[in-house]
């Protein structure tokens, strides 16, 4: 089976998701509601200069809307799979390219009769031109708004044609930036030649950045019908929104004010009832009020009082139960209209206290300080209608698996879905949202670039205020930095310091002032924050002492070694990361084993960092700690066993730095498509060894043991637990080969919300004159009711240690639905790796250290046989 024909079922398998993903539900708001989904047509636009090479994407085919030209493409097998092999610099062609979609649909017998129909675009990408039944209807540009047009005059009874062309981005933007006399600063140049290195157009279109490719995805410019279109009718009355604004929420009582925004088409009398259902099913009339509406747009507030409220906690504080509210608008005879909406009780706040350093930042969530750990998330396909609720429920659920109560959604993306938020909510995730501004400058100086800006955040924030998961609402992705520290500002000064001013002034006014305005109003009481990393606009950003940081010192410029984390203490870090390759079967998807090496073509265009060059800086951090790997296989392995030792160093001193720092959010969680990035899954939804990792290094109740570049050792106890907790710590001294030289135990308590420094060693005071090539100290912490935390220090880089075969032993059994794999060894083993190949098979923990004469029980998943996953089995330690 080639590996074009195999791609959708690894896929599947993996996360669970079909290639291409159904048609998002639509919400019931409205008397009727009728999905245009049915019948679709694309095609290169006639007369289009791509036609000339690419005849065969001239004529009409099926679409799948919602959905992309790309997925569109391929799913008539027009072009390869854009993950397979390295297709992406021929395929460049297609975001240059104008677009038509079309379709004729009937009008429902409502929407023919009703006082008000509408055609309601949810998410067009992006310079869109509407045409119903010949008339042009609409001129869209910007992906991340929805698009509201009146057309009961304009619609027929049979077959409505509605067409809608889509402009290439790059040729729609190049003329005027071209025409700039100094232009302003992009993200990443396209190494394609699809448009100049000097005249990136990205920054300038409303649409998903990272299209445009980025540091750990391709630059696949689509296009197309992203969300659904929906022809909404009504006679009397339209429910716009349903706002749950929680104005006090504590533990004897919850005020809640339920706003209805509506558009009423007529004068009137109408009743409005709310329901409510709590969390375990009961449902009961929470309010009810008979009022005059005038025909226009109406505000009506209905307040709810809940006495001894169940309160929403992030994971690891407490459940996360859900409320669920439907509102019914009537006549006085029928129900005109309806609408429901859910939300958690909880109170939260972004709290900034000034002290001898600087100002603190972290949530407080129901009187909690919270210590947010987590990781950014990025979008989780390069075409976004793929994505199914399966795909983010495994991703976000093993998020929450990993003791995870933070995610950063990225400002490069896209604001994420429904499904996205409704599974926060679920699974206790605080999501910390960026408006859509992923780098570089944008043209905020000018007005209507703002207007259209101010009005997408104003529904992005409209619709997602309800979730409880919901904490902050960011200006941008390190727009203030770059501008201040990375030279761009500087530039424009010295070329031109008049527009460079207009361009500064623009800045501030949307970041600054409009956006702010914007939350405050309609936020419902989140808070907001200008840029990450900043101070809020501060004078100076991204500074430990004050506000957000992003570092990037290590791996990044200048490249320190990992141990610099232990030098930087931040109030709150929101990026730092190492890169890693994905396991074995991933690489496997897209490259032939015989196309897998480190400069090898397919191998370069699946790593992204510094235009294909990136493997030179992972090879440096895997050569610093563990030497020259023999082949692309060890180096893959080596890698990310790199990145998980090194950011749990970073995150455990995060933690360590408790009160002061109150935050650690590392780069990144999850993947667009597979290859080599600083994710912890891969696109296949597979975990990576920084993700076991995580689950230990974020654990509530952990032991912090931390050797800097010196040979100093810290060890503290940290308890995210609002209880206190006692335990015992153990330190063992002990040789490779198990001989222990020391063994000291000691009754620990350890405060509820804290981190609590035990101790400080040198390398002598530790390990005294035991030879540091051969031996090793563990401190392992023992606490009732939570899982077991160690901390392994070994006093040289795994070089230069002394492994030898440690005679690991595997015995793999049956045990009930599934299999029990028993691990053991007679020598230490380190970064123990299981894997079963070609076979779908999960592993209960892996990534592993393993004591010498220890044992190690894993839970073992898996469809396949007894048999089949024994001869499968392959084990991989640093002593390989």
């Amino acid at each position: 089976m080639s590996r074009d024909s195999l791609w959708p079922s690894l896929k599947q398998a993996a996360c669970g998701l079909a290639l291409l993903a159904a048609a998002l539900p639509v919400l019931a708001r409205e008397s009727a509601s009728f999905g245009i989904d049915k019948g679709w047509t694309f095609r290169l636009l006639p007369g289009n200069a791509q036609v000339a090479k690419h005849a065969e994407a001239a004529i009409a085919r099926a679409a799948k809307v919602p959905g992309t030209v790309h997925t569109d493409l391929l799913a008539h097998g027009l072009i390869p799979d854009p993950y397979v092999g390295a297709p992406e610099a021929a395929l460049q062609w297609i975001g240059l390219a104008d677009w038509e979609y079309q379709t004729r649909f009937d009008a429902p017998s409502t929407a023919l009769t009703s006082a008000r129909s509408d055609l309601v675009f949810e998410g067009l990408d992006t310079f869109a031109e509407v045409y119903l039944n010949g008339e042009k209807v609409l001129t869209a540009d910007n992906a991340f708004r929805s698009w509201r047009v009146p057309v009961q005059a304009r619609l027929r009874a049979k077959g409505n044609a509605l067409r809608i062309v889509l402009r290439s981005p790059i040729v729609s933007l190049l003329p005027q930036v071209q025409a700039m006399p100094h232009k302003l600063a992009g993200n990443y140049p396209s190494p394609h030649g699809d448009e100049p290195a000097d005249a990136m157009t990205g920054n300038f279109a409303r649409k998903p950045g990272y299209h445009y490719g980025w540091d750990w995805g391709p630059r696949y410019v689509t296009a197309g019908l992203w969300k659904p279109i929906v022809l909404q009718s009504w006679n009397a009355v339209r429910i716009a929104d349903l706002q749950l604004r929680q104005d006090h929420v504590q533990a004897a009582r919850a005020d809640v004010v339920a706003i209805l925004s509506a558009e009423v088409e007529r004068d009137g009398q109408f009743d409005l009832r709310l329901w409510q259902t709590e969390p375990g099913g009961r449902r009961s009339l929470a309010a009810e009020r008979r009022v005059a509406m005038s025909a226009g747009e109406q505000r009506i507030e209905l307040p709810i009082h809940i006495d001894r409220p169940q309160r929403w906690f992030p994971n690891g504080y407490g459940a996360q139960p859900l409320y669920r509210y439907e509102l019914e608008v009537s006549d006085g005879k029928n129900v005109v209209a309806k609408t429901t909406a859910r939300t958690g009780l909880r109170s939260v706040e972004l709290r900034r206290e000034p002290d001898g350093k600087g100002r603190s930042f972290h949530f407080v969530v129901n009187g909690i300080p919270v210590f947010a750990k987590g990781a950014n998330s990025i979008p989780f396909d390069m075409f976004q209608p793929r994505v199914t609720k399966a795909q983010l429920r495994r991703v976000l659920q093993s998020a929450r698996d990993a003791n995870m109560n933070m995610l950063r959604s990225w400002g490069g993306g896209y604001y994420e879905s429904e499904e996205f938020f409704d599974l926060a909510d679920e699974l206790g995730l605080l999501v910390w949202q960026d408006f859509m501004f992923g780098g570089g400058m944008q043209p905020a100086y000018d007005d209507a670039f703002r207007a259209n800006v101010i009005e997408e955040a104003r529904q992005q924030v409209r619709r997602l205020r309800n979730h409880p998961s919901l904490v902050l609402w960011c200006g941008n992705n390190e727009q203030e930095v770059a501008w201040k520290y990375w030279g761009q500002g500087k530039a424009l000064k010295e070329a031109d310091p008049v527009f460079a001013d207009k361009v500064w002034q623009g800045y501030v006014q949307l970041f600054g002032t409009e956006l702010r305005q914007l939350v405050a109003e309609e936020g419902g009481g989140i808070a907001y924050w200008a840029s990450s990393p900043s101070d809020d606009g501060g004078d100076v950003a991204n500074t430990p002492a004050s506000g957000d940081m992003h570092y990037w010192e290590v791996w990044g410029n200048p490249a320190h070694p990992v141990t610099k984390y232990l030098e930087i203490t931040p109030r709150f870090m929101s990026e730092y990361g190492l890169q890693a390759w994905p396991v074995q079967r991933t690489i496997d998807a897209f490259a032939k084993r015989s196309e897998q090496g480190l400069a090898t073509p397919v191998i370069v265009a699946h790593q992204k960092f510094m235009a294909g060059k990136g493997n030179e800086r992972l090879k440096k951090y895997v050569k610093d700690e563990f030497g020259e790997p023999r082949d692309f296989a060890d180096f893959a392995y080596l890698s990310q066993v790199m990145q998980a030792e090194g950011i749990q160093l970073a995150a455990l001193h995060h933690r360590a730095s408790r009160p002061f720092t109150m935050g650690s959010l590392y780069w990144q969680l999850n993947d667009v498509w597979p290859g080599a990035s600083w994710s912890g899954i891969d696109w296949f939804c597979r975990w990576k060894a920084l993700q076991f990792h995580a689950r230990r290094f974020y654990a509530p109740v952990a032991v912090a043991a931390l050797r800097d570049a010196e040979g100093k050792t810290s060890v503290s106890l940290l308890n995210d637990r609002t209880q206190a907790r006692r335990g015992e710590l153990r330190l063992r001294l002990m040789t490779l080969d198990g001989k222990t030289l020391r063994d000291e135990r000691r009754p620990v308590e350890l405060a509820p919300l804290s981190a609590t420094k035990l101790a400080h060693y040198t390398d002598a005071e530790l390990a005294g004159v035991a030879d540091p090539a051969s031996t090793v100290a563990v401190f392992d912490l023992q606490v009732e009711g939570e899982p077991a935390s160690r901390g392994v220090v070994y006093f040289r880089a795994a070089k230069d240690m002394s492994w030898r075969d440690a005679r690991l032993q595997a015995e793999l059994s049956r045990d009930g639905q599934g299999f029990k794999l028993l691990l053991k060894a007679t020598r230490l083993v380190r970064a123990l790796w299981v894997d079963f190949g070609d076979l779908d098979a999960e592993v209960s923990d892996n990534a592993l250290t393993l004591l010498p004469g220890e044992r190690i029980s894993l839970r073992l998943s898996s469809q396949s046989g007894l048999e089949a996953l024994r001869k499968s089995l392959r084990l991989r330690s640093l002593a390989d």
